[in-house]
């Protein structure tokens, strides 16, 4: 699967409407993940909160297992903006 990131709006009927165009063309059937805050205030989250929120969300537990740890910092070369 690819992942594909959006900004929409729910309209009143409750039906997503896509500030963009999809970069592929349908009839398709896609898998759709909504991020909606919680209250308005989450809007004004910041990144720190979402991380420390993803930390503790138990979908990504998995992480912790040490067989996933497999990069070391040798693995790969650095990357340095221009």
């Amino acid at each position: 699967m690819t992942a594909i990131e959006m900004t929409g709006t729910v309209d009143e009927n409750h039906q997503l409407k896509l500030d963009g165009l999809l970069p592929f063309a349908g009839p398709k059937r896609v898998r759709v993940i909504v991020l909606s805050p919680l209250t308005e205030i989450a809007e004004d989250w910041d990144e720190k909160e979402w991380l420390k929120s993803s930390f503790n969300n138990p979908a990504f537990q998995y992480l912790q297992d040490p067989e996933e740890d497999i990069y070391t910092i040798s693995d790969g070369k650095p990357f340095y903006e221009a």
